[in-house]
């Protein structure tokens, strides 16, 4: 069947009756047309109504991103004036006769609207005042602005949503405690990580001995959960009239916390990692010097957690370890036993033992936190390849001279041949080590040892020369002589 075009039936009939005047035909045909782009899926012109998803729904703080339901509404009808069409959405409680209503603007082209399962329970307890775990009937209308000449409008039948609402619990909780790692300060109490379950909270990380409870904000006391019937529950309290029950910790140790307050449940044991995830590096020697709040980093080995590593430019100084970047000082620090061992400094006790380095340069660092150990070891610059005399026997690697009192200068001075080069910084015969590598005839970068790139200098004209290495500025230099 051959399919009606509107807008030619409509012409026809304008010029088979002439009669009919040309501007009412015109918004027909603009009316027509602005008929069919509205959304399939919306019904077109009749009268204003709105439809809900749900007749009746119950939040649950479980599904606080979710949607609760959503109200769609038809487009109503410009009355063939081809005007422009807006919506205002009103939900209020029933019995306000909307006095007390919640608009929505929802412009021109909107069908419909979602409700959010938190921010509608926030509307109901907040804004309306309503009991949680009480259900309460909301009433919803849709309103039109049509803007033709004067501007008209129709408001849709009324219709109900039945919600129930809940006591929302904290969404932030703290650990606070003398064996919580920031203790006592209810200003910096240390902050539980919520999950994909708003309800239920986790911690890792190291507790010394003492008594935890969790706060809820930071800097008040209550309400707090605190140690319910047994160490597997949690009770709230809001009173300090309440007990203060408090869970123990009988050991220094990295723990799993996993709260949930909607089941007021609560497990925590050791886990095998050890007592700190981040360690950092400060002192005149280190990067940073001693700006504690902006301590350099060590890097946690992937598969030893209890190996930390730095690598990289010291000064001749001193240094030590703390856990955090605190400024205040108190918290813990690992320091110098000797030039192979260390102890914990407690925060706040008495003691300031530090390494020193004697002479600048690029050092490896690594700390075992399973046996309290440290070694360090200065950087060496080697030359390989066939532009040098041992060629690309890296078991030969020709070892360069590092500068009397800066370390990350290296120099070689000799024959070199037409070929390539680069400096590896041991003789590893596996090629699997880091290398100072070409970015151009007068810089470098370092390759990281078992990556794929592979940059070298070239000699052209062989001869003897000078070539000075500085792997802290990353700048290098070679002069024929």
């Amino acid at each position: 069947m051959k399919k009606i075009n509107k807008t030619e039936v409509l012409k026809n009939k304008l010029i088979k009756y002439s009669g009919i005047s040309l501007i009412l035909v015109l918004s027909l045909l603009t009316f027509s047309a602005c008929d069919q782009e509205l959304p399939d899926n919306v019904v077109k012109a009749g009268a204003l109504s709105l439809t809900a998803s749900k007749a009746t729904v119950e939040l649950t703080q479980k599904n606080v991103q979710s949607e609760a339901f959503n109200l769609t509404w038809t487009s109503g009808t410009n009355n063939g004036t081809g005007a422009a069409i807006s919506y205002s959405l009103q939900v209020d409680k029933k019995g306000n006769d909307f006095s007390k209503a919640i608009t929505f603007d929802m412009g021109k082209g909107i069908y419909a609207k979602s409700f959010n399962v938190g921010d509608l329970n926030d509307s109901l307890l907040i804004h309306w005042q309503c009991t949680p775990g009480t259900a309460v009937d909301l009433e919803a209308r849709i309103i039109s602005t049509i803007y033709s000449t004067p501007t008209a409008g129709e408001t849709s039948p009324v219709i109900n949503v039945s919600v129930k609402p809940y006591q929302p619990v904290s969404k932030t909780l703290y650990l606070y405690g003398s064996a919580s790692p920031k203790g006592t300060d209810l200003n910096n109490a240390l902050e539980l990580k919520p999950q994909s379950d708003p309800t239920v909270f986790v911690y890792l990380g190291s507790l010394g001995v003492g008594s935890f409870k969790l706060i809820t904000t930071l800097g008040q006391l209550l309400p707090s959960y605190n140690k319910g019937t047994d160490n597997n529950h949690i009770v709230l309290r809001t009173a300090d009239s309440d007990p203060d029950d408090q869970f123990n910790i009988t050991e220094a140790a990295v723990y799993k916390i996993i709260v949930s307050l909607l089941d007021k449940s609560i497990t925590f044991g050791k886990v095998d990692l050890p007592a700190y995830s981040t360690i950092y590096i400060v002192g005149d020697a280190s990067p940073n010097g001693w700006d504690i709040s902006n301590a350099t980093p060590l890097v946690q080995n992937t598969t030893n957690p209890f190996i930390f590593t730095y690598q990289g430019v010291m000064k001749a100084g001193e240094f030590k370890f703390p856990v955090n970047r605190n400024a205040d000082w108190g918290q813990d620090m690992f320091e110098k036993v000797d030039d192979t061992h260390m102890y914990l400094h407690v925060g706040g006790t008495a003691g300031d033992d530090k390494w020193t380095i004697a002479k600048k340069g690029y050092y490896t660092i690594t700390l075992n936190l399973l046996d309290n150990s440290i070694s360090m070891s200065r950087e060496k610059l080697y030359m390989v390849g066939d532009a040098t005399p041992i060629g690309w026997t890296i078991t030969s690697a020709i070892e360069m001279t590092e500068d009397a009192t800066d370390g990350c200068i290296f120099t070689y001075s000799g024959p070199m041949l037409a070929g390539a080069f680069k400096f590896p910084v041991n003789r590893n015969s596996d090629w699997g080590q880091d290398m100072y590598m070409r970015t151009d005839d007068t810089h470098m970068y370092r390759h990281i040892g078992g990556q794929a790139d592979d940059n070298k200098w070239t000699i052209t004209t062989a001869g003897n020369y000078v070539i000075t290495a500085n792997i802290e500025t990353l700048s290098l230099s070679f002069v024929n002589q």
